[in-house]
């Protein structure tokens, strides 16, 4: 028999343990499906468990690092009576509310009256040995997060689009030189960041480049290119690695069920309001442009806002039906 609940959040990084917050406060039954502590996408605490150091998380003077920063936000979701559930959704009906939930693990199933999808994104990785030890010890996929750290370094920026010729002009601030390395001899950015980065003296492009490898052991101490048109290789010394080819929302497991933009995350209206009533989107999995911590965390507030009045609205109708206000397997059997 599955647990019956009042909101079901999908995602334990910061934006669902926000949402987690502000719903358990509401007096609601939550329950917050945190993933999976093997899955590189679906890891508890998302994309800020790889991160060390946040300087620029509000109210945190000295910085904090990503893993404390999620261990605060489930500590004080926890407070307030959310329940943490190690596993992620497998299969999700979202035809109508109640919506059938089934869970990885022992976790088991749920039924949920609304559920927040905060399942986040995943940066696309150039999937090479030891990228993975690298990830902050010079490799990178936050220039925003991490450029500080690099001030008077040597640093490269992989890709050719708009992203890539913005962290490199970001990036620029702090480091000594940025390379833009690309598989093509040209970019795909936009004419007006291409000028701006051919304006700048510390930016230069290696043209039908691709990482071949990481040198260096604790840290990066360099990359290995391959020249797609020469096949020559060559070894790039820089101490740091930010990776700009893109993110995909971890959106599979909704299938065909929620509207998606042309970017591919989850589409919301006014608010977090999804395609589906009673569902509700926040952080990266909603959001193609800003994707940091305090952006997600204030989505998380606002998908969390707007499914407590959803429930309210609800429950209303429910009542004028002689239903249930509150959910229950009995009510829905």
């Amino acid at each position: 028999m599955p647990e019956a609940v009042d909101v079901l959040i999908v995602g334990g990084g910061p934006a669902g343990l926000t949402a987690a917050i502000y719903t358990a406060r509401a007096a609601l039954n939550v329950v917050v499906l945190e993933g999976e502590p093997s899955s590189t996408s679906d890891q508890p605490g998302g994309q800020l468990m790889l991160t060390t150091d946040v300087e620029n998380y509000p109210g945190f003077p000295r910085g904090v690092t990503g893993p404390q920063l999620i261990a605060d936000l489930r500590e004080q979701a926890t407070k307030f009576g959310a329940r943490l559930v190690p596993g992620k959704a497998v299969r999700l009906g979202l035809a109508r509310s109640p919506f059938p939930v089934e869970v990885s693990g022992d976790a088991g199933a749920f039924l949920a009256r609304s559920v927040i999808v905060a399942t986040g994104s995943r940066t696309r990785m150039l999937g090479l040995p030891r990228e993975d030890e690298l990830i902050g010890r010079g490799v990178s996929t936050c220039a925003t997060c991490d450029g500080f750290f690099f001030r008077g370094h040597d640093i490269a920026v992989v890709g050719g689009g708009d992203s890539a010729v913005e962290e490199a002009l970001f990036l620029s601030r702090f480091a000594r030189t940025v390379t833009i390395i690309h598989r093509r001899d040209e970019l795909r950015a936009s004419k007006i960041l291409q000028e701006r980065a051919e304006r700048e003296p510390k930016i230069t492009v290696r043209w039908n480049s691709v990482v071949d490898s990481f040198v260096g052991e604790d840290r990066l101490e360099g990359v290995r290119l391959r020249d797609t048109a020469a096949g020559a290789d060559a070894v790039l010394p820089v101490t740091g690695l930010f990776l700009a080819i893109g993110h995909l929302p971890n959106t599979a497991v909704f299938g065909q069920q929620l509207a998606l933009d042309d970017s591919g995350c989850v589409r919301t209206g006014r608010g977090s309001g999804t395609s589906v009533p009673g569902v509700f989107a926040c952080g990266d999995v909603q959001d193609p442009v800003y994707r940091q911590a305090i952006t997600s965390a204030g989505s998380g507030c606002t998908a969390a806002l707007d499914a407590e009045r959803w429930l309210e609205e609800h429950a209303h109708e429910r009542s004028l039906a002689g239903e249930p206000a509150v959910l229950t397997p009995e009510s829905v059997r």
